[in-house]
């Protein structure tokens, strides 16, 4: 399994914006149901800083490209973010799930 972290500071006068926009793709994903893949984004509690959490099953390439209202939520990530996010992969070496 690969997983993938993501954090980044919104502008704060572009939070509205990108929340709708996280509203409209988290739809569509859950619409789509991608297999293979698990999707989080947690806003932190400043209000500006988000940490989008990425796994993918072995074997299993990103299919949200695929989805429209993802790649327009990557497009105004250019407008809405205060710098580049920064990323890290990391290894499952464990995982419980109920």
């Amino acid at each position: 399994m690969t997983v993938l972290m993501v954090r980044s500071t919104a502008k704060p006068e572009f939070v509205g914006e990108l929340e709708e926009a996280l509203k409209k793709m988290f739809t569509a994903i859950e619409r789509e149901r991608p297999a293979g893949v698990r999707y989080a984004s947690y806003r932190l509690p400043d209000g500006v800083t988000y940490v989008a959490q990425l796994e993918l099953a072995d074997g299993v390439e990103n299919p949200l490209p695929a989805i429209a209202e993802f790649r327009e939520f990557q497009a105004g990530l250019k407008d809405w973010l205060a710098g580049p996010p920064s990323a890290e992969q990391f290894e499952t070496r464990g995982a419980y799930a109920a």
